[in-house]
């Protein structure tokens, strides 16, 4: 699985406010790009991509809106594996492997059974000056 995003041919970009509406636009984005990939969307991947994203973003409105008036959301997606990541301003960098050891809770737990279900990796990259993040997630075609 390749894991380096340069080397991932398909890619797109979504920036949106930071309110309830960008977990709907980030899936609808998200199920577009996969079929213009050439990437069905009864792939058994797709699902969980979906809902792993749909919770990424949702954790970003919940917890991020008053430091990030919008979020970014990155996909990309090459012959053996799916991409994406939810970049947001908060600070807050999220302990994503605790949420699988039972020191976390909520979404972030379900996220990260998925991907670790379906063997994928899951990253908390902090912006330079320490005032945003985003997470990635990269799943296996």
């Amino acid at each position: 699985m390749s894991t380096r995003l340069e080397a991932l041919p398909h890619r797109h970009v979504l920036t949106v406010p930071t309110l309830p509406a960008a977990v709907r636009v980030a899936r609808e984005t998200a199920e577009q790009a996969l079929v213009e990939w050439g990437i069905g969307l009864r792939h058994p991947i797709v699902d969980p991509a979906l809902l792993i994203l749909s919770e990424l973003v949702t954790n970003s409105v919940r917890h991020a809106a008053t430091h990030s008036p919008e979020l970014t959301v990155y996909y990309a997606a090459g012959r053996d594996c799916l991409a994406y990541g939810v970049h947001d301003r908060h600070p807050h960098q999220p302990a994503l492997y605790a949420s699988v050891t039972g020191t976390g809770s909520g979404g972030l737990g379900t996220v990260m059974e998925l991907v670790l279900g379906c063997a994928g990796t899951a990253v908390v990259r902090g912006d330079c000056d320490g005032k945003g993040k985003t997470i990635w997630v990269t799943l296996p075609l």
